[in-house]
């Protein structure tokens, strides 16, 4: 009897997992907040600010922070994230699952919107993101946030967002900036070599554009470009590595410093699907990302790979 409850236990439980998996798959990040929140807990990250970026409702950013913390300890390193989605979908608001994974390892994160769809047209998704490190440079110190320590970081669309402002030194320009105010970037399954436009998600966000070749962050590089970590499932084909392999080779080739990691087993979603409970326990992958940003924000002597790496 007791065989068959423990049996009966764990096939529930991976029914629970399997419907779980194909609720984010349908809903997204919002269900996968929603499940970090549930299993997780609030690791004493807290939301401390909505902060309006433009006239745009989309516009805008979501500040996390320590709960508990001292106003005299040192300001923390601050992980920039924006969101994917296509350029046509996606909420910061839905992201703490985010700040609840980087929060406890040290860092103020902040969670970036921008516009999407027709409004969010090329470059408009670029400028947005733009505005919100300016944002955070100018204005992180007031929630314990180190404006020399900035990292930015972004899944699928959003990667590609992160990509460009730090490659392209007109969109910091623009508020005044040299790209230095970032010192990394880390692309989740990003596209950064993906003209001709073939999908209905670029046609949409791209197709307007005279000189595709412009809009490609393989098209940017340079030899003093942030240091990025390119992470990429090799069973992702809704953006292929060779994104990721397109850039990091480019990169490196024009002198700058690119760490590509390909996951044999993740497609497009799962590496940031295990930055969350409850499947923050099956990948190394926080630990990943918070070693290189601790490393290049000069917080830890932390090792991190400094060639192509499959895991």
């Amino acid at each position: 009897m007791t065989g068959w409850l423990i049996g009966g236990f764990v096939a529930a439980l991976l029914i629970a997992g399997g419907m779980l998996m194909i609720a984010i798959s349908h809903n997204g990040p919002a269900v996968l907040d929603a499940a970090d929140r549930l299993t997780g807990g609030a690791r004493d990250a807290q939301r401390k600010a909505m902060i309006s970026t433009g006239e745009h409702p989309q516009q805008k950013l979501v500040v996390w922070a320590p709960e508990h913390r001292d106003p005299a300890d040192a300001p923390l390193p601050v992980l920039v994230f924006v969101h994917g989605g296509s350029w046509a979908n996606g909420d910061p608001l839905d992201y703490g699952f985010i700040a609840r994974a980087f929060v406890p390892e040290g860092f103020v994160v902040v969670l970036v919107g921008y516009r999407l769809g027709e409004d969010g047209r090329y470059p408009a998704m670029i400028e947005d993101t733009a505005r919100a490190v300016a944002w955070t440079h100018e204005e992180i110190a007031a929630y314990g946030g180190d404006a020399n320590k900035i990292v930015i970081a972004g899944h699928s669309a959003g990667a590609y967002n992160v990509a460009m402002v730090a490659l392209e030194e007109q969109w910091l320009g623009r508020h005044g900036l040299a790209t230095d105010t970032v010192k990394g970037v880390i692309g989740l399954s990003g596209p950064y070599d993906f003209a001709p436009f073939t999908s209905d998600s670029s046609k949409a966000a791209f197709g307007h554009v005279e000189d595709p070749d412009v809009t490609q962050p393989v098209n940017h590089v340079r030899a003093d470009a942030p240091p990025m970590l390119l992470v990429h499932g090799e069973a992702d084909t809704l953006v292929k590595p060779r994104n990721t392999r397109a850039l990091a080779e480019r990169l490196n080739a024009a002198g700058g410093n690119a760490i590509p990691v390909f996951e044999p087993e993740m497609d497009h979603n799962r590496p940031l699907i295990v930055l969350a409970a409850p499947f923050r326990g099956n990948s190394d992958m926080i630990g990943l990302l918070e070693g290189f940003a601790h490393a290049v924000t000069g917080e830890a002597e932390t090792s991190v790979p400094v060639q192509a790496e499959t895991r």
